[in-house]
């Protein structure tokens, strides 16, 4: 048996144990298999079999495995398509409807936000893109993610270039500092934009409500289906009425189409059914 599908057997053993769904990680594997044999090594056990007798004598090792399998891949700009039409078409309804409240703020949350890409993209889109922030609108962006490595990683808003190699060119230009070392460092107007929290997507989130929620390349892939449906709910529980809910480019959201309408052209995109008058 290869080391490759040694793996890939464990993994289909301990991923539905945690709340994750083997399809989703198919494509990862190697990342989280590099995570497990690191922590089998620190444990120094002689392989994942010992591994998985671990787990089933240490209810507490659980905890370790779960950090091994958050995936990090995350770049700007990140499905072009989706954020041409974010700038374009839904950003001017958004501005409407926040320029009613008092006081005038549109609010965005970026769920499982890893090293800081998504929700700093958005602070550009705002500043940088087709249809720019009115000056008498605020902006208030959070992003909330587990790992707390993750959130360091955004705190400190430095990146590789490869990080960068969606972003318009003019965009680069202007919202980042080149350093010595050949890393990006993003000017301070816009690193300070966002705010960052430690939360879990599957049993918490912040208080709404929320103009417009991604979540993305998170939940609807690799969740199992209970997970899935807490996160749908955390997310419309904290959605303005009515906001938008942006997904990953492969994924969907579980349910009957009854609360969250696909808009259409293909995009993961979904206006979500007016609530209560909560904005």
């Amino acid at each position: 048996m290869t080391a490759d599908r040694e793996c890939v057997r464990f993994l289909q053993w301990a991923l539905p144990r945690l709340g994750y769904r083997w399809p989703g990680f198919r494509k990862v594997r190697r990342q989280v298999c590099r995570r497990v044999r690191r922590r089998v090594r620190e444990l120094e056990l002689p392989g994942l079999d010992a591994y998985r007798h671990q787990l089933e004598r240490d209810p507490a090792e659980w905890a370790r495995l779960d950090g091994c399998c958050r995936i990090t891949i995350s770049r700007f700009y990140r499905d072009r398509r989706l954020w041409d039409v974010l700038g374009r078409e839904v950003l001017p309804d958004l501005y409407r409807r926040a320029a009613e409240r008092d006081p005038p703020a549109l609010r965005v949350w970026s769920a499982g936000c890893g090293a800081g890409e998504e929700p700093f993209t958005v602070v550009m889109l705002l500043r940088l893109g087709p249809q720019p922030l009115p000056g008498d609108l605020a902006a208030e962006i959070l992003g909330t993610d587990l790992d707390p490595h993750q959130l360091e990683r955004a705190r400190r808003a430095v990146y590789p270039a490869s990080s960068l190699r969606d972003l318009p060119a003019e965009w680069r230009e202007e919202a980042f500092a080149r350093e010595a070392g050949g890393d990006y460092r993003l000017r301070r107007p816009y690193a300070g934009a966002v705010r960052f929290a430690r939360q879990d997507l599957r049993r918490e989130g912040p208080p709404g409500p929320f103009d417009l929620i991604l979540c993305r390349n998170l939940a609807f892939t690799y969740f199992d289906a209970t997970g899935q449906a807490r996160s749908l709910e955390n997310c419309l529980g904290r959605m303005a009425s009515p906001g938008y809910l942006a997904v990953g480019s492969h994924e969907s959201v579980p349910g009957d189409g009854s609360r969250v309408v696909r808009l259409g052209g293909g995009l993961p995109l979904y206006k979500c059914a007016p609530r209560s008058a909560d904005s």
